[in-house]
């Protein structure tokens, strides 16, 4: 089912690559909700964007719930460890 559940995130100093090569990105969305492409009826989605760039800096990710478990599990251990340093 769909949460409509809309996460947004200011993003500083980060980039994303796009198709015509790499960009500052600026914010970050994201949501449980019907996929456009992945092969699962609801996925966890993230756009990352540049909206005063236009809709050419938009990167999407579609990912299982499996997958977005993980993701978030190591993005966690990479931080705590990146705190170290």
């Amino acid at each position: 089912m769909c949460t409509y559940s809309t996460e947004k995130v200011a993003l500083e100093r980060s980039s994303g690559k796009t198709r015509d090569g790499w960009r500052a990105m600026s914010e970050a969305t994201v949501y449980y909700d019907h996929p456009v492409h992945a092969p699962d009826a609801h996925t966890v989605n993230i756009d990352f964007l540049a909206p005063e760039q236009g809709p050419a800096s938009r990167i999407a990710v579609e990912l299982s719930l499996d997958s977005a478990r993980e993701l978030l599990a190591a993005l966690q251990t990479t931080v705590e460890r990146a705190a170290f340093h």
